[in-house]
């Protein structure tokens, strides 16, 4: 977390502890006092930057040889997948959510529309999924590069044109990539509130929250049957 200045003195009523203790009881790291202004010029002139700070002075060229030699994390979308299924009772209909990192409004959304959902494992086979005879399969939302999750893609092609299925942000990645398309890394990723969509078949706009730095490559799709239905406006990325 990088903040210009951080209130040590909350004031909100309803607040149990300081930004501190709860960066502290997370794990996070933190620094305050920081020209953040001077940062998003920076990236926003040069795109995704790695990135670190310190309290130790002396050694900053070998700290910063350090970050750039440093390997970033590969299959993050492992560490964050429930390891074991479990059910969330909705109504008459059953779902299979493939957990890569889902929201959990995700679930709850699914059971607000009477759907019983049995969240399992990203690495959940074809086979097992069939077995479960769900009305429909989700992919949903998670972290990181779509090509290190390759594991799903032959589940995707083992369900696909025998159960309906849906794919939010990395999910309807893999989907593309199990069909023969590509993805690419984002020179700027989508991030926060206020991002523009347009659906193609009937021209309206939609504002949404995104949170991803991979798009698909659009010209990646001429080989396969996917048709592009959602753009992003801003930059014209592939959005759905």
């Amino acid at each position: 977390v990088v903040v210009k200045e951080a209130s040590t003195h909350p004031s909100n009523f309803r607040h149990q502890k300081t930004l501190h203790e709860t960066l502290a009881q997370y794990h996070i790291p933190g620094i305050s006092g920081v020209d953040t202004r001077s940062i998003t010029r920076k990236i926003r002139n040069h795109g995704v930057l790695r990135a670190g700070f310190t309290d130790n002075k002396d050694n900053i060229q070998e700290l910063v040889e350090q970050l750039k030699t440093a390997e970033l994390p590969r299959d993050e979308v492992q560490t964050v997948s429930t390891k074991t299924p479990y059910v969330s009772t909705g109504s008459d209909l059953s779902v299979v959510l493939l957990d890569f990192g889902k929201k959990q409004n995700i679930v709850r959304e699914l059971n607000l529309r009477g759907c019983n959902v049995t969240v399992v494992p990203y690495d959940t086979s074809a086979e097992e999924i069939l077995s479960m005879s769900p009305d429909g399969v989700m992919l949903s939302n998670g972290p990181g590069d779509p090509d290190e999750v390759d594991v799903a893609l032959d589940m995707i092609r083992g369900i696909l044109r025998k159960i309906p299925f849906f794919g939010i942000c990395l999910g309807h990645q893999l989907f593309a990539l199990s069909q023969g398309a590509t993805s690419f890394k984002m020179k700027f990723g989508h991030r926060g509130a206020n991002h523009p969509v347009k659906d193609l078949r009937t021209g309206k706009i939609d504002i949404t929250s995104q949170n991803h730095g991979y798009s698909i490559d659009r010209d990646s799709l001429k080989n396969t049957d996917l048709e592009v239905t959602h753009i992003a406006l801003n930059d014209g990325t592939v959005e759905g």
